[in-house]
């Protein structure tokens, strides 16, 4: 590392003219990164997706429709309500995108009061509809009193692409001024605090280029464009952050080169360790797999690499040719002296450790408790912020038209496929003994079906009329049940939405021997394949996690008992996080009102903490170990490493929780939920557990805390002495 640091010295001018190529390069393809994302990454190629096809390509459903919620004022009259309805009908016409157009007087029940709705179906997924967006955004016209909103699956799509974008935008307005001071108050420069924001900035830009690229391979979220700049920004300029520090404190003493090659030597190795956590933190979400959390993974993995590139490379080319004059512009007096607050804290700790951490594991162990009444849902158009247009005209939509027992949280699909034609009465009898059975379920509340629609009970008589009777009285049943020895039935189930009971009478219905074929589909159907999917693979990502982190950190420090603590430590003060969001979130704490944890918010909290916390482990433990082989005293070493390393530690720690948790202050449920999470996760980690918990574990432990296979028995009498850089 001390090599790279001189190399980039000597070739400083070059490394910073390569750079400057990519990210003029980089802002090219970052800009039309919006352009490429759609969706909200929850697709999963299982059943569901199977019994989707079935249904657009044998029932003619569509695969995506829009919906347009007509409103009037209590004011307006009947006439001019009618009028207005029948002149937005008139100016669809113009409009040739959709395949079908259902109006509100085509059917009954499409008016009720002061709402009426309009449906559209497309031959086109949700995400692909832009256009025909826009061109309806041009034809549809309100008037006084009256007014159409345009919502369903396209508008919601499209809506959370524009909220995140806005909500990025607020979020660097917010975390980027803030972070800028925290900066300040660090290094006591405005150079030097300005440069981790340039390092931050420059990763974004060079991730998102990147990330542009991968929309060829595979469909890219809409929520990547918050969650790259979330992980890259707080990163990459903890990394610059600490860098800076060791090589402000080098140069008092040494020349710019010989501070350039020590500070990559130090921190520039205790970025490498750390950021390696966070790398393979994040590849664990590859064995899930869902779009989400492979697009997660992907984003993820670019913006930690570039972000350690970035400050192992720019940053030290950068620093080369500023020199001496990353002191100038001071605005405070920054002072290091052995007395300061943190050397008094670090001995107070020394002096208590069965109290100090005994207080800690008791404020980790409370925290921890609401976990066990964790709700978790996917989420949908509650995602969005409650005033978003597209969110009131679906939820109007809902409440004035579609029955609380009918609605699509509560629709179970399912298709069923004999040999021959299904209304045959030897294959009918079989679809009665199989709904008689699902109908005496007690979760089921209604099963429609060709029987309850005509009211015969009698396969024979059914039968009949369905193959023998009028048209005119079979057609919209045949249309919409039945296709050759396909038969269409909807159960409808009487749980709470969301509900893990839904999910396991779909599992348990799913699983089950038939005496014919059947296709399950449907909200639940998706959900509970989400979930299994989620539960099922989550554990491998936990298991590579740990064991990688763990044989890292062995590594690192030659120890054994200092990544066995960093682990449990990091499970415990992130089982404690979830506990608090779910206060927060789920129970409706601080002004927020009560809603489900978002599924994604456990395992991406965990995977992106796990490795952004042990930074602050390799930082300390790293200054620890440089104390403890020159002095051969745990004690002294505990405490001088967590005098030089608090401030700093202090700092990233707060930077970290600025940038992630101004997302906080966004609409996008998902996105607010993460923020919070990762701010309040990076919080106790910096707090109670590095500064409080850490070191009174290194005084317990003593010198076993560098035992490693007998190779130190005694401590630090068989460590090979050298003096810290």
């Amino acid at each position: 590392m001390s090599k790279v640091g001189g190399f980039i010295y000597r070739n400083r001018k070059w490394v910073l003219a390569i750079w400057i190529l990519m990210i003029g390069l980089s802002i090219v393809f970052a800009l039309k990164l919006p352009s490429v994302l759609s969706g909200n990454g929850f697709e999963y190629k299982g059943e569901y997706n199977e019994t989707r096809k079935l249904l657009e390509n044998e029932f003619g459903q569509a695969k995506s429709s829009i919906i347009l919620v007509f409103q009037r004022d209590s004011k307006v009259n009947e006439h001019n309500w009618n009028q207005y309805i029948k002149a937005t009908i008139e100016d669809l016409k113009q409009f040739d995108g959709a395949n079908h157009i259902t109006t509100p007087f085509d059917r009954e029940g499409m008016i009720k009061d002061e709402f009426a709705y309009a449906l559209l179906s497309f031959d086109k997924k949700a995400e692909d509809l832009g256009k025909e967006i826009d061109q309806l955004n041009q034809l549809l016209k309100n008037k006084k009193g009256l007014k159409v909103t345009m919502t369903g699956e396209p508008i919601i799509v499209q809506d959370l692409n524009i909220a995140s974008q806005e909500d990025l935008a607020k979020a660097e307005m917010i975390g980027l001024p803030i972070a800028l001071i925290v900066l300040v108050l660090a290094f006591g420069g405005l150079i030097a605090a300005s440069i981790p924001i340039v390092i931050g900035v420059v990763s974004i830009l060079a991730t998102m280029g990147v990330v542009y690229f991968f929309s060829y391979g595979t469909n890219l979220t809409i929520f990547i464009l918050n969650i790259v700049p979330m992980i890259g920004l707080a990163l990459s300029i903890d990394f610059a952050l600490l860098l800076i520090n060791r090589y402000k404190e080098e140069l008092h003493t040494k020349s710019i080169q010989e501070a350039i090659e020590i500070s990559v030597a130090t921190a520039g190795r205790s970025i490498v360790f750390s950021g390696l956590c966070v790398f393979i933190g994040l590849s664990a979400l590859w064995f899930i797999q869902i779009d989400i959390f492979q697009n997660v993974a992907l984003g993820g993995m670019t913006v930690v690499f570039l972000s350690a590139f970035c400050a192992l490379t720019f940053l030290p080319a950068l620093l080369a040719v500023i020199g001496t004059r990353i002191n100038k512009f001071s605005i405070l007096r920054v002072t290091n002296k052995k007395t300061n607050f943190w050397h008094r804290f670090a001995k107070f700790v020394m002096r208590h450790p069965v109290l100090m951490a005994g207080l800690s594991l008791a404020i980790l162990l409370a925290g921890l408790i609401p976990v066990a009444q964790m709700t978790m849902s996917i989420p949908g158009v509650e995602s969005l912020p409650a005033k978003y247009p597209s969110r009131v005209a679906f939820e109007d939509f809902e409440d004035h038209f579609i029955p609380k027992d009918k609605r699509t949280e509560k629709k179970v699909t399912i298709v069923l496929e004999t040999e021959g034609n299904i209304l045959e009465p030897v294959n009918l009898r079989k679809v009665d003994k199989l709904l008689e059975d699902i109908t005496k379920d007690k979760l089921v509340d209604t099963v429609d079906s060709p029987f309850s629609a005509t009211g015969i009970q009698d396969e024979e008589q059914l039968s009949q009329l369905l193959l023998l009777g009028q048209k005119e009285q079979t057609a919209p049943i045949l249309d919409y049940f039945v296709r050759n020895n396909k038969m269409l039935i909807n159960v409808y189930l009487n749980t709470t939405d969301h509900s893990a009971e839904a999910r396991g009478w779909i599992r348990d219905w799913s699983s089950r021997d038939l005496d014919l074929n059947a296709h399950f589909g449907g909200a639940i159907k998706f959900e509970q394949e989400i979930f299994d999917e989620i539960f099922k693979k989550a554990p491998y990502g936990l298991i590579l996690i740990v064991v990688s982190t763990f044989f890292i950190l062995m590594a690192a420090f030659r120890s054994i008992l200092i990544p066995l603590k960093a682990i449990l430590m990091n499970i415990l003060s992130l089982s404690c996080t979830f506990g608090i969001v779910v206060w927060i979130f789920q129970q409706g704490h601080l002004g927020i009102e009560p809603v489900d944890i978002t599924l994604i918010l456990p395992v991406f909290v965990f995977t992106l903490v796990f490795g952004l916390s042990m930074d602050y482990e390799v930082f300390l433990i790293s200054r620890i170990q440089e104390f403890y082989l020159k002095t051969g005293d745990n004690t002294e070493a505990t405490i001088s490493g967590l005098t030089y390393t608090s401030k700093i530690i202090t700092s990233a720690a707060a930077i970290m929780i600025v940038v992630t948790g101004a997302f906080a202050f966004t609409g996008v449920m998902p996105i607010k939920q993460l923020g919070v999470g990762i701010a309040i996760a990076i919080f106790i980690d910096a707090t109670i557990v590095r500064m409080v918990l850490v070191p009174a574990l290194m005084k317990l432990f003593g010198d076993w805390n560098w035992w490693f296979f007998g190779l130190n028995k005694k401590g630090h009498k068989n460590v090979e002495r050298s003096q810290p850089d």
